[in-house]
Formats: C-alpha cells, sequence, structure tokens
C-alpha cells in the first residue's frame, strides 16, 4: 500500500519494496526496503522520467528534504524522483546495535553484512525500477559512496541506466583500501594546514585540548569515550565547504572554569558527541573499508595500520615537542569501537569483517571501456574523502564519462552548490556544456 502527502510544491509517496536479501538465491529471504517518491506539485500528473538518488556514506538513509530542498528542486523540473534508503539504513530494515543481534552471534552478523555494498544495492536498484517505471531506464544519481554505487550500476546492469550523474564519488576502480588511506593522510594533512593558516589561533587551543584528553579521561554525555585519537577525528568536519569554521567554532568555547579547575565544557562536549557518535549511521563504521574490499586480502584495518606510516598524526608526539595537532577524517579504526557506545556491542563482528577475504569484485573494467551510458562526473579538486588522482584514472576507464573538475567546491558540493552543480551535469550530460 502506498501512502501520498504534499508538501510544499511537491506530492510525495512512500513505497515499500520486498528484495533478497541474497539475491544469488531469489526465493530465500528478504529484506523490505523504503523509498520515497517527490514529484512537482504542477507535474504529479505527467509523464516524466525516474531519477533515484543514491546518498553518500555508506550507512546514511536519502536526505529528508522539505519541499523543493538543495538540488531535488533542480531535478525536479524534467524529473520524478526517488529517494531511495539503500538497504541497512533509514526505514530499509536498518542494521544497528539493536538490530543485529536478531541474526545471531558476531560471525553471523558479519557474514549478514557481506550483503550490504554496492552490488546489492545496484541489484536492489533493478527489482525496484520496472515496478515503478514500467522497465524504462532511469537516470542514477550518486553522491560519494553513492557515486561509487553508480560505477557498480554502470559494471552489473547499464541497460536499466539511461544517464548517471556523479557527484564526489568516482572510486578507484582496484585500489586496495591500504592505497586509498595511503592517500588520504597526506589530503588531510593539507586540509589541516590550510585550517591553521586560515585560524592560526586554532593550533593552541587544538594542543591545549589533546593535552587535557591525553592526561584525563574523559566521558561524554552519551557514554562516548573521547580519546585524543576520538578528538582528532574530528577533522571530517574539513572535508565539507563550511567544515573549517564549523571546526574553528567548536574549539574556540572548549573550556570552562569550575570550582575544580578547567574542565571541557557542557556546550563543547554535547556537540563533539553529534559529530563523533556513530549511533544514527553504524554501517558507516561497519562496512566503511569494506566497500574497499574487492581481492583475496583482508582491508584488515588499513586506516589504522597506515597512519602509521605517518607519524606526524601522533598527538602524544606532537604535544612532545611544538608540532600542530593535526586531524584526521574519513577514517575509521579499532579504537573506533572502543570510544562509541553505539558501536562496542559491535566490535568482534567488525573484527570479523576487516579479517575477511571473499569479496566479490564490485567493478567490471571491460564493461567500463564498452560504456554506452551517458556519464557525466563532478570530481572536487583535492577533495578529502576521494582521492581526485583516483577518480581521473577511473574516468579515464569508462567510455564516454564527461569529468567536470572545480575547486569552486568541497565534497558536499552537491549541496553547497545546489541547484547549479546538478544543473550543470544534467547540461553536461545532454552534451549542451
Amino acid at each position: 500500500m502506498t501512502v501520498s502527502y504534499r508538501q510544499p510544491g511537491v506530492v510525495l509517496t512512500d513505497h515499500r519494496f520486498t528484495v533478497p536479501l541474497d539475491h544469488t538465491d531469489p526465493v530465500g529471504e528478504t529484506l523490505e526496503l523504503y523509498a520515497r517518491e517527490v514529484v512537482a506539485s504542477d507535474k504529479a500528473d505527467r509523464d516524466l522520467p525516474w531519477l533515484v538518488y543514491l546518498q553518500g556514506g555508506p550507512g546514511f538513509g536519502a536526505n529528508r528534504f522539505v519541499g523543493k530542498q538543495a538540488w531535488l528542486g533542480r531535478a525536479l523540473e524534467d524529473h520524478r524522483v526517488l529517494l531511495l534508503d539503500q538497504r541497512g539504513t533509514g526505514h530499509s530494515t536498518p542494521l544497528n546495535r539493536q538490530t543485529l543481534p536478531l541474526r545471531g552471534g558476531p560471525e553471523a552478523q558479519a557474514g549478514h553484512l557481506v550483503r550490504f555494498r554496492a552490488d546489492s544495492i545496484v541489484r536492489d536498484c533493478e527489482l525496484i525500477r520496472p515496478r515503478l517505471t514500467g522497465g524504462a531506464p532511469w537516470t542514477v544519481l550518486g553522491q560519494s559512496f553513492g557515486g561509487f554505487c553508480a560505477v557498480t550500476y554502470l559494471s552489473l546492469a547499464p541497460e536499466g541506466l539511461s544517464t548517471a550523474v556523479i557527484t564526489g564519488g568516482l572510486p578507484s576502480l582496484d585500489a586496495h583500501a591500504d592505497d586509498v588511506y595511503r592517500a588520504a593522510y597526506p589530503r588531510m594533512e593539507r586540509k589541516v594546514t590550510a585550517h591553521y593558516d586560515r585560524y592560526p589561533q586554532d593550533i593552541e587551543r587544538a594542543r591545549r585540548i589533546a593535552d587535557h584528553l591525553l592526561t584525563h579521561d574523559v566521558v561524554l554525555p552519551n557514554g562516548y569515550r573521547l580519546t585524543a585519537e576520538a578528538f582528532q577525528s574530528l577533522g571530517i568536519l574539513l572535508g565539507t565547504g563550511d567544515g573549517s569554521h564549523r571546526l574553528h567554532h567548536l574549539l574556540e568555547d572548549a573550556f570552562v572554569r569550575t570550582p575544580h579547575g578547567w574542565e571541557l565544557s557542557d556546550a563543547f562536549q554535547e556537540e563533539v558527541q553529534g559529530q563523533l557518535s556513530y549511533a544514527g549511521h553504524p554501517l558507516y563504521a561497519l562496512v566503511h573499508e569494506a566497500i574497499y574490499g574487492q581481492d583475496d586480502r583482508p582491508t584488515a584495518w588499513a586506516a589504522e595500520r597506515v597512519r602509521a606510516e605517518f607519524p606526524q598524526f601522533d598527538a602524544a608526539k606532537a604535544l612532545a615537542g611544538d608540532a600542530p595537532l593535526l586531524f584526521t577524517g574519513e577514517t575509521v579504526h579499532p579504537w573506533t569501537f572502543d570510544c562509541d557506545p553505539a558501536l562496542r556491542p559491535l566490535r568482534e563482528t567488525a573484527e570479523l569483517l576487516a579479517a575477511r577475504t571473499d569479496w566479490p569484485a564490485l567493478y567490471d573494467p571491460a564493461r567500463l571501456a564498452a560504456n554506452e551510458v551517458p556519464a557525466v562526473a563532478a570530481v572536487y579538486h583535492d577533495d578529502m574523502y576521494v582521492d581526485t588522482a583516483h577518480s581521473l584514472r577511473t574516468a579515464r576507464a569508462i567510455r564516454g564519462l564527461r569529468t567536470w573538475v572545480t575547486d569552486e567546491f568541497e565534497h558536499d558540493g552537491l549541496r553547497a552548490g545546489a541547484p547549479r552543480v546538478l544543473d550543470r551535469l544534467l547540461a553536461m550530460a545532454r552534451d549542451e556544456v
């Protein structure tokens, strides 16, 4: 049963679909997926082409827009849009510390999570598509990890696509997780350096906070254990257009004087726990490195291992001298599962995923080299989350794909530049630019 309702300027329809948990066993166990259809009010009765949006992450449900916010307004000019909660996220049979134990113990949970990568998401889309479009192909818009899924779509089921639009999400076709993070840490350092150039007063503020955390046991109100390494991971903010300013505002009011001396303020702790907690998107932590698994090698906590190759990120060493504290971001570590109460019950499950070696391939280089689907991608220069060199190498490997390389936006350009970014990409797909 579908339910339709209205917001300003749009008509929304809730859809629920039943799909196989394992697409190699179509008559086996099933999952329920949720998606929200959006169409402009004045076009609700028109036969419009469909656009399916795949959110970044992994582990995030689709945006909950109100009306024609952000890029959605531009998309609704000529599309009927489907905002899909990818399996395990949002309302699509969500996976977290509360629901995963229904599968059994850690081994069963890890085996279950193998089916929540891009290949399964694409096959979900291909089951949903004919039910909505009558069999016609649709446009996929993939942001970040959603772009990874779009490249998998071009590999597995290009016949389902009329156009592929990718923003900040062209993955390497063959890089191991080690290669991904070996390229990432220098980018992180550049972003931190740029932040300190903008806000030099933050150098001492960050060092003071890290020193406090190295000498005190700090537990945030939600039970999150704030270590120096966890504090450093606030650098994930630096990959967005306004992230440097948000980090600055966070650091400037960190301490408050109390009868017991200087302590981290309640306001600071409240903001930090909101930034660092995975309670709303635990799949991000659980399968973040698994999205790079494609060969017979385990990911084996790649971000943690590779970090050791960059000693300048060691907080204690930085504070022992006069070096600035370097922030990190876009990485998940074993200690993440110790610090975050939303993840602690899933630590053993995460260890089993990190040790896994039987990952199926996500991309088909031969099929991509013969691609016939109009495809365009925004590549953000020095993107902190997705390596630009990796993206451009992949762009050259996909026949006919056109890129727009820009330093006008950071990784969140689809949001920050909406609707201009989407308008340009759609025009490129039509060969109008």
